[in-house]
């Protein structure tokens, strides 16, 4: 099994080699940045050749980028969504412009999977917001965008009626003629029902009442369950635990190896 660890952990703040430092030292091997550019500004040249050094030198390997979700997140408020379902056609091509700054990534740290949201949460959505034709068309060019570089794009199970496993699973087989598009299956927004498109996990844990990202095993997921289907389905990627900073980042990520220790005990044992 491989274990990684979102930089959502560190979101609020400027990402640096602090950080990667010590994901590194509680013995997690990769990272799933998060592109926010608050958090990383991946417009930046400079501070992408400058995270390739923080990977070399701390061991670490990038194994995958989540697409961006919004202009900003500072002091707790995010800034302006960036959604590709609006109906708004100028401010859904907006929000496939930054997936496409974030992509370019790989031209100087190559990873392997580029997890995007479908639209927004229904919590928060508005009219347009979540607009069927615009997500579609917005998957499309982004799958088209990823594919030259090798990178495989997987739609994340959130909670809006875009983005369900079912909608998901659609989506790839009937719509996207994409070979390389799949699913990532977060744990902590839906149940496994997605299985047979997995390629990219979010690791987390919740109480069924909020979206906390919890360190697993303190929440409610069954994870013995949980794990015992993705053998059954052969899932080989990485386990990419995106987890809240609830305390501070020694804390949880003390609390996150304990948790990979239980999980490769549990596989272990099955």
């Amino acid at each position: 099994m491989r274990f990684g660890i979102s930089t959502h952990l560190y979101h609020d703040r400027r990402l640096d080699r602090q950080h990667l430092e010590q994901i590194a030292s509680y013995g997690f091997d990769a990272i799933e940045l998060f592109a926010t550019r608050t958090h990383f500004d991946y417009h930046d040249e400079a501070a992408i050749t400058q995270l390739g050094a923080w990977l070399s030198e701390t061991g670490l390997t990038l194994a995958s980028v989540h697409a961006p979700i919004a202009e900003s997140l500072t002091n707790g408020q995010w800034g302006g969504p960036l959604s590709n379902a609006l109906s708004d056609n100028a401010k859904r091509q907006q929000a496939v412009r930054e997936s496409e700054a974030a992509l370019r990534i790989a031209r100087q740290i190559p990873f392997q999977v580029f997890a995007v949201h479908l639209g927004t949460p229904t919590a928060y959505s508005q009219a347009g917001d979540n607009n069927r034709a615009s997500a579609f068309r917005s998957a499309d060019e982004i799958c088209r965008l990823a594919e030259p570089l090798g990178i495989r794009v997987a739609l994340e199970v959130i909670p809006n009626d875009l983005s369900s496993a079912s909608s998901l699973v659609s989506l790839i087989e009937q719509d996207l003629n994409a070979e390389h598009a799949g699913i990532c299956l977060d744990f902590g927004h839906a149940h496994l029902m997605a299985a047979e498109h997995v390629i990219a996990t979010h690791i987390h844990d919740n109480r069924r009442r909020n979206d906390d990202h919890l360190v697993p095993y303190g929440g409610s997921i069954n994870w013995d369950m949980a794990l015992m289907t993705m053998q059954k389905i052969g899932y080989e990627g990485t386990y990419l635990m995106e987890l809240a900073n609830t305390s501070v980042p020694e804390t949880v990520l003390d609390e996150a190896r304990r948790a990979r220790q239980r999980f490769e005990r549990t596989v272990a044992q099955s």
